[in-house]
């Protein structure tokens, strides 16, 4: 499987980008965890296939794009009144007036396909820390697919995690996956 060197434009159109949320707390019975999917991201991955510690990427995310893609979980379905509840809580915690982005700068690669660490530096509500990320890579007989994984906690971003009246939380961990698809030489 070779990846096919130079410099390649990634977003929605070649990708996707989810969080997983958690919830918990006494009325954790009551809230939904969430898979909730970016819609607008972009990015670019520069790849060197003679030397791929040298690969390097960046992606650019608009908060405000978050939408959910999956609920489970509660003692009732989702409604539209609490997706838009759950909307307007997100640009809050992640006070998206002030930060209407996050980025994510790779400073390292290491490892061999199949199995990749992609170092970096992720800036979520203006905070910036290191992140590794845990990439397996699959060749799909044409092009290669990507998918990448990390654990983060909201805390570490200086972000509270929603919670409402203390009793249903958003748990601090979050996990965090990329899927791209670029193509083979």
């Amino acid at each position: 499987m070779t990846i096919k060197s130079g410099s390649h434009s990634i977003g929605p159109e070649n990708g996707k980008l989810t969080v997983n949320t958690y919830v918990g707390g006494m009325g954790a019975k009551m809230g939904h965890d969430l898979v909730l999917g970016a819609t607008k991201w972009q990015g670019t991955v520069t790849v060197d296939a003679a030397n791929p510690s040298a690969t390097s990427v960046e992606v650019s995310v608009d908060p405000r794009s978050l939408e959910i893609l999956q609920a489970s979980g509660g003692v009732k379905a989702l409604s539209d009144k609490d997706r838009g509840d759950i909307a307007s809580n997100s640009d809050k915690t992640l006070n998206t007036s002030k930060y209407p982005e996050i980025t994510f700068k790779s400073t390292g690669c290491s490892g061999a396909a199949p199995n990749l660490k992609l170092n970096g530096n992720l800036t979520i509500s203006g905070q910036t820390r290191p992140v590794t990320l845990d990439v397996a890579v699959q060749d799909t007989g044409g092009d290669v697919k990507f998918t990448g994984r990390t654990a983060l906690t909201h805390s570490d971003f200086g972000v509270k995690p929603y919670s409402k009246m203390g009793a249903l939380k958003i748990k601090d961990g979050v996990d965090l996956q990329i899927e791209l698809t670029l193509p083979s030489a």
